[in-house]
Formats: structure tokens, C-alpha cells, sequence
């Protein structure tokens, strides 16, 4: 008889009226909009705008949940298709399956998506994802309790987790507690986000490799948790799919940190840049005719040396005193100034930007 263990949620659906609420899909919302208001905050503070990331996420969530549920069913089609199956379980998103690999591999084109439009870099931006995300996936994972999915092999210590008879392996009906893996991911997340917030402030990471950090503490950990499972998956050469996956991705997390530390050391300073407000400026007032911020005419060196160039207007007009066979002097001085003023000019417009 089990004296302690961890109890498994009687049912993963809390009826709210007519509307079901599913225990996986609350996990997997709060873990989102958890991480979005932690990224939110990073990007502010490492220069970015209030309200880039929710813009950005626009793409990258319905990107990345995309991209989960696709390696789910691909990795485990047979859960789908063949004899038995009905292929439409593999559109039912709230009964479970996420592949994190293909939700961090869509969401990041999403992602990219997001930022070009935005006229932003992809790895500062990484960078500022990646403790949120590790933190999500650690709520997130809270899903798979609800579910009771995703446990590892049987065991007796005193926090396994309860399975119900209709929940167990076919191999060990008989045995009620199991290794609660869900738990032991959720809390290897929060470690690796702790890791990711302090390497951060003490290292400066930057070009991506925060990001880099947190997808090999994170394959790191799964490997090994990866391999307690005991819920049907595919072998490669007698190890689980998703454990190749790990070790793989794990060695280009760790490849790219070496590289890039090399090639671009330091962290950004610039995340967001400005719009160009001054060249812009400038240009509508050329548009418009009118002197720049020193009283000087815009006028442009070529233009004024064939003597085309007037003050603000792009003909040269006869002054008053043209008809007494004089040349007018405002006319003539500003010809003369033109290339003069045109370099301060561009110059105060480059610094503007």
C-alpha cells in the first residue's frame, strides 16, 4: 500500500457553465501570457519599445503552437492514422500533444516574421525570450498532470504519481505510481530561467546567446528525463526519438555560443533603433520650400552652381532690383552658401540618426 504520493486530478475539464475549461489548454495560456509579460519587461529594459513583444507575438504564438502540434503528429502519426484511428483527433489541440522542438522551431519563424516588420534583429530579441520561455514550459508542462500523460516508470518514493487504471501502461496495470516526470521537467525549467537571468546579468550575453544558453540547459535536462519515460515513442539505434533530438540540438546550442562569442563578443546596444524622424524632417521641409532649422536655403550644389537655385522655391525669380541692372544680393548670397549649407546639413541629419 502507497502511504505518500502525488494524486492525479479526478478530471481535466472544470465545466464552467456551458463553456469547458481543459486543465492542459489553462496551462499552456497562463504559461504564455506569463512569458510575454516577462519578455515584455527584458525587451524594455535592454533599450526596445513597450508593446514590441505583444506585437512580434502576434506571429510567433500562433506560429509556434502550429509548429508543436506538427511534430507531435508527425513524430507520433500512429496515434492518428491507420487502422482504428480517426485522423481528426489530430486537429483536437486541448487533448494534449505538443512537440516543444517544433513549437520553438515554427514559433522562431514567426518570430522572425515579427521582427522584420518591425525593422528589428532576431537574437537580441532571442535573447530576451528565452528565460520566458523556459518559464512557460515549466507551467505548461502542469498540463500533462491533468491529463496524466507524459509519466515516467513505476516507482514507490513517496511524491510518484498516482495513475488511474484507464491512464496506466499496458505493461504494468497493476502498478499505481509512477515517476512524475511533467514535475521533474517543470522544475529543471526553473532552474534553467534562473540560469538564463543570472548568466545574463553577469556575462552581458548577447547576439543570440542567451538564447543558446537556455536550448542546451534545457536538451540537457531532457535527456535525461527523456530517458524515465515510459509513454510509446519511436527508436533510433535503441534510444527514444526525442532523446537524439536533445543531443543534437545540444550540440548546436553549445557550437553557436563558442562561435558567436568569438566572432561578435558584448552584448547589443542598440535593439530597437529609431525611426529616421530628423532625415525625415529634413526631407519634408526640402519638400515644402522652406529653410532648415538655421535659415539657410536647402539647396543643392549642382542645382545652385547652373544658378537654377532660389531660396525655398527651385526657380530663380528677378528680384526688385533686377530691373536697375543689379543682381539681387539675397539671390546671390545664397548661391554662393549653397554647397556650404547642403554639407551642414546632411551632416546634422546623419547625427540626428
Amino acid at each position: 500500500m502507497d502511504i505518500a504520493y502525488i494524486p492525479s486530478p479526478s478530471t481535466g475539464v472544470l465545466e464552467l457553465g456551458p463553456v469547458p475549461l481543459r486543465g492542459y489548454a489553462f496551462c499552456i495560456l497562463a504559461g504564455l501570457f506569463t512569458a510575454l509579460w516577462i519578455v515584455d519587461r527584458r525587451w524594455v529594459a535592454r533599450g526596445g519599445k513597450k508593446g514590441t513583444t505583444w506585437d512580434i507575438a502576434v506571429w510567433a504564438v500562433p506560429f509556434g503552437l502550429a509548429g508543436g502540434r506538427l511534430y507531435h503528429v508527425i513524430t507520433d502519426y500512429q496515434l492518428y492514422f491507420g487502422e482504428g484511428r480517426d485522423w481528426v483527433d489530430a486537429f483536437k489541440i486541448w487533448e494534449g500533444g505538443l512537440g516543444i522542438w517544433g513549437a520553438v522551431a515554427m514559433g522562431a519563424l514567426g518570430a522572425w516574421i515579427g521582427c522584420r516588420r518591425r525593422g528589428i534583429a532576431l537574437p537580441p530579441y532571442a535573447d530576451a525570450v528565452a528565460p520566458g520561455l523556459a518559464i512557460a514550459q515549466a507551467i505548461g508542462r502542469w498540463g500533462n498532470w491533468f491529463n496524466q500523460e507524459l509519466y515516467g516508470r513505476p516507482t514507490d518514493l513517496p511524491w510518484g504519481l498516482r495513475i488511474d487504471p484507464a491512464y496506466r501502461p499496458d505493461a504494468t496495470p497493476e502498478l499505481a505510481t509512477y515517476h512524475p516526470t511533467f514535475l521533474y521537467e517543470s522544475l529543471w525549467c526553473l532552474g534553467v530561467a534562473a540560469l538564463v537571468f543570472w548568466a545574463d546579468r553577469r556575462f552581458r550575453l548577447g547576439h543570440g546567446r542567451a538564447f543558446a544558453l537556455y536550448v542546451a540547459a534545457y536538451t540537457a535536462g531532457r535527456g535525461w528525463i527523456e530517458y524515465m519515460r515510459v509513454d510509446e515513442a519511436h527508436h533510433i539505434l535503441g534510444l527514444r526519438l526525442n532523446l537524439w533530438t536533445s543531443i543534437l540540438v545540444f550540440t548546436a546550442a553549445v557550437v553557436y555560443m563558442i562561435v558567436s562569442a568569438r566572432l561578435r563578443p558584448g552584448r547589443e546596444s542598440v535593439v530597437e533603433p529609431e525611426p529616421p524622424s530628423s532625415a525625415k524632417a529634413g526631407s519634408e521641409g526640402r519638400k515644402g520650400g522652406k529653410p532648415d532649422a538655421e535659415g539657410t536655403a536647402d539647396t543643392d550644389p549642382a542645382t545652385a552652381a547652373d544658378g537654377d537655385g532660389a531660396a525655398g522655391s527651385g526657380e530663380a525669380k528677378p528680384s526688385d532690383g533686377a530691373a536697375d541692372g543689379k543682381p539681387s544680393g539675397g539671390a546671390a548670397d545664397r548661391t554662393a552658401e549653397a554647397p556650404g549649407t547642403t554639407a551642414d546639413t546632411a551632416a546634422s541629419d546623419a547625427g540626428g540618426e
